[in-house]
């Protein structure tokens, strides 16, 4: 008969545990689990993610419904525990469900630390924890524009990074006089701030709050010193401290955590805690990769399998705020009886620290390079000797020297070492999936275990221990799919496009064996574009897979509200067509109207069922300022009037714009044209940059001048406003037919090399070539805000239909 295992916290600590069980014993025990929040089991360190747009709740599952059901497994999900009877051995929620146990886990997790300053229950004021906090602030940044976050922590900067993406003006506000004291010493957290601060985020150091500000909802945050800043929402994000309530009202010995032994077990018979909520050893852990050693011990306890027990953890961080690796682990900070190396290179913003005493590795920082945490992680953890050869742990072979490799470190790994921090994935778990399972690649390996199916840093361990347990032939190279649905790269795809005359995203699938029937944001565009490149007459353009603002040809903005921007050419507008946008804008009510960094004009805050008949009124082109398109040509005002000027740019960059406009491309592309090499038009820092000069024109590409900042390469040097739109043509079609799916040029550029983009342009046949097939393209595009407008048209005619006649018209 199966023993009774209740476990109380939905969490990644618990539900891991409980996987682990579930591999050693999986007939031993009739799980149940509660958990207070409405969800499945997540993965709570992605919820920055969540937060700044790059994925979906669905995406940070880590076991959906399914699995639950798959296993076996009763799920209370948003049901809190609020009783335990030791005694009776039974389990009460608040709601009045019931369970009984023969064994006991606690994992309660933790909770926010929520500064007491007074207006701290102020509407606005929240914390960072779970998925209704990411949604607090979703909806906040739809109102609002200010926000404060209190702690210049790794939680911190996490929120920070993601109310920055929701276009929220963030200050950060820390006690300390650097951030992420816990994490790296004060070179890196200098660096860290100086790129944070590039990004817009600003930073109010040793600052101690005094109170927040505002009647009902929070207006600003007042410090120590009397300065104050506006807020409109406020998050701190100060600290965690373990959830005990239960355990302390229960009977069950609480000191800062949930007092537990090696072998997680409580102060009362059959009650077990891990996570955050446990405290072993006087150490209460707040990072992930302690939590999943913690459970794999329990594992062993409740299955019977002999153990040492649990014998406590060397954490170490691994975090990246908007592009920004770092790594830390063990003791970082320079001690007495301790040496360091170092290396740092400002230009690359590259700093790497390795702390050394008494021969061995206690710790370690990386800041923009991190691919040496793994192999650093593991001398720590190991406490191998590295004496007489310092300089070689951070500087390998450049250190002279013989390196130990990576295959040594991973040898000398225990089976029961964790390998993937993110999702506790042991050395044993992923030699069992190679062995038993048949695993032969990195990606089979993170299908079967999870491991480095997060965030990555995991993936030179995971390929060195395939190499060590299969040998190098053994070990199968899978290339990168353009998404997880598929390991077909881009070029396989589109090969495959043209050479199977494949015509739908339905047919690619199907002929491709996609894993996913549907497939996936990332890859549905990218098909739809791949197929109208390939293909432009017999591809219908998808308008299903494309993103919401080329759907309604708008972009849409935080409020809900969509930002209107028809097209004018080079800049140039006339007084008829400004008096035209400017009735438009008063008979909509637009509550903006601005002009953008690429001279045209944008009608900001339209309501999205104004936006057929606004189009209709503008009866103008438009800008494209939501696609992947051509979006602006930025010309100065060149010969025309200036007396610098040398070539007539006005012209010039009309005619790119009227020959190119409309153009679907892998990625957004911007063009300018400055009338002399003073450069006005900022042409050098453009996809596509035309510089004049004394008896011709520069042409210079891959530029960018967003957050990657990246100058322009001289392309070639013409003559001819003829030879300006003939290599301009031929290059977006090059690009066209050869970058990936939302590939920058700029990003394209460095991956294939001027030398190969200059040799495909060379020979006049080649670029006239190229020309024709975008000439061909650009023949079979229409400006697609008459499509809303005939859709709308149609749509009204419905509506004047006699119900029966609407229902068949429909149909």
């Amino acid at each position: 008969m199966k023993k009774k295992l209740v476990l109380i916290g939905n969490g990644m600590a618990g539900v891991n545990a409980v996987e682990q069980l579930l591999k050693l014993a999986p007939n031993a025990y009739e799980i149940t689990v509660f958990g207070s929040e409405p969800h499945p089991n997540y993965n709570r360190i992605l919820l920055s993610s969540v937060l700044a747009g790059d994925a979906d709740i669905k995406d940070i599952v880590i076991n959906d419904w399914d699995w639950y059901k798959d296993n076996g497994i009763t799920l209370h999900a948003g049901h809190t525990v609020s009783k335990i009877d030791t005694a009776r051995k039974v389990v009460q929620t608040s709601s009045g469900i019931t369970a009984a146990y023969d064994d006991l886990i606690l994992a309660t997790g933790s909770l926010p630390f929520m500064l007491p300053l007074p207006g701290a229950d102020k509407e606005g004021v929240i914390a960072f924890r779970d998925i209704q906090d990411c949604q607090t602030m979703i909806e906040a940044s739809k109102k609002y524009k200010k926000a404060v976050v209190i702690g210049g922590g790794l939680l911190g900067l996490e929120a920070a990074r993601g109310l920055r993406n929701l276009n929220m003006e963030v200050s950060v506000v820390h006690i300390f006089k650097y951030l992420m004291e816990r994490q790296l010493d004060e070179t890196a957290s200098s660096m860290l701030r100086s790129e944070l601060e590039k990004q817009g985020m600003r930073f109010l150091l040793e600052k101690n709050t005094d109170s927040i500000l505002g009647k009902k909802r929070v207006t600003g945050v007042r410090f120590k010193d009397g300065t104050e800043v506006d807020a409109d929402l406020v998050v701190m994000a100060v600290g965690i401290r373990p959830n005990v309530a239960l355990a302390k009202e229960n009977g069950i010995e609480v000191n800062r955590g949930i007092v537990v032994n090696d072998y997680l077990a409580t102060n009362v018979p059959n009650v077990y805690s891990v996570g955050e909520c446990a405290e072993h050893r006087g150490v209460a852990y707040g990072l992930v990769a302690p939590l999943y050693e913690q459970g794999s011990e329990l594992a062993k306890r409740l299955a019977g399998v002999e153990s040492a027990g649990y014998q406590g953890s060397v954490v170490s961080t691994k975090l990246k705020v908007s592009g920004v690796n770092v790594f830390s682990a063990g003791q970082f900070t320079d001690e007495p009886g301790t040496r360091s190396v170092r290396v740092q290179d400002d230009f690359e913003g590259v700093y790497k620290k390795v702390v050394i005493k008494d021969g061995k590795v206690i710790g370690s920082v990386l800041f923009g390079d991190t691919s040496d945490g793994s192999k650093l992680f593991a001398m720590i953890r190991s406490g191998e000797d590295v004496t007489g050869k310092e300089k070689q742990v951070l500087l390998g072979d450049n250190a002279g020297g013989g390196a130990k490799s990576g295959l040594d470190y991973v040898a000398a790994m225990a089976n029961d070492e964790i390998v993937c921090g993110c999702n506790g994935v042991s050395k044993g778990a992923i030699v069992n999936a190679i062995q038993e399972k048949g695993c032969a690649s990195v990606n089979d390996i993170k299908a079967c275990t999870k491991a480095s199916g997060s965030c990555g840093g995991c993936k030179p361990l995971v390929a060195d221990l395939l190499t060590l347990t299969l040998g190098v032939d053994g070990v199968k190279t899978v290339k990168e799919g353009i998404c997880g649905c598929t390991e077909h790269s881009r070029d396989e795809v589109v090969e495959a496009i043209r050479s199977m005359r494949l015509t739908t995203t339905k047919e690619v699938m199907n002929v491709l064996e996609w894993k996913t029937e549907e497939g996936c944001s990332k890859c549905r565009p990218a098909l739809n574009y791949y197929l109208g490149m390939a293909w432009p007459e017999e591809h219908e353009d998808e308008r299903d897979s494309r993103f919401v603002n080329e759907r309604n040809h708008a972009n849409i903005q935080k409020d809900g509200t969509y930002s209107v921007v028809p097209r004018i050419y080079g800049g140039v507008t006339s007084p008829k067509e400004l008096k035209k946008i400017a009735e438009v804008a008063e008979k909509y009510d637009v509550p903006m109207v601005k002009f953008t960094g690429g001279q045209r004009i944008d009608l900001l805050g339209v309501k999205k069922d104004d936006l057929p008949k606004m189009w209709a009124d503008l009866d103008m082109p438009s800008g494209y300022a939501y696609g992947k398109a051509l979006r602006t040509v930025k010309t100065c005002v060149g010969s025309t009037f200036c007396r610098f000027g040398t070539q007539d740019s006005i012209a010039m960059g009309i005619e790119l714009e009227k020959r190119f406009e409309r153009l679907n491309t892998p990625a957004k592309v911007k063009l300018a044209v400055s009338g002399c090499p003073r450069n006005c038009a900022e042409a050098t820092i453009k996809d596509f940059g035309v510089v004049a000069i004394d008896g011709g024109w520069e042409l210079h590409v891959g530029g960018n001048g967003g957050v990657k900042v990246r100058a322009t390469d001289l392309l070639c040097k013409v003559k001819t406003e003829d030879e300006v739109v003939e290599w301009a043509g031929a290059y977006l079609q090059y690009y066209r037919e050869n970058a990936k799916w939302n590939e920058r040029t700029s990003e394209w550029v460095q991956r294939v090399g001027l030398d190969t983009i200059s040799a495909a342009l060379e020979k006049k046949e080649d670029r006239e070539a190229l020309v024709a097939r975008i000439e061909k393209t650009l023949s079979l595009t229409t400006d697609p805000w008459k499509e809303i407008i005939e859709k709308d048209q149609l749509r009204a005619t419905f509506e004047e239909l006699p119900s029966p006649e609407l229902t068949a018209a429909k149909q």
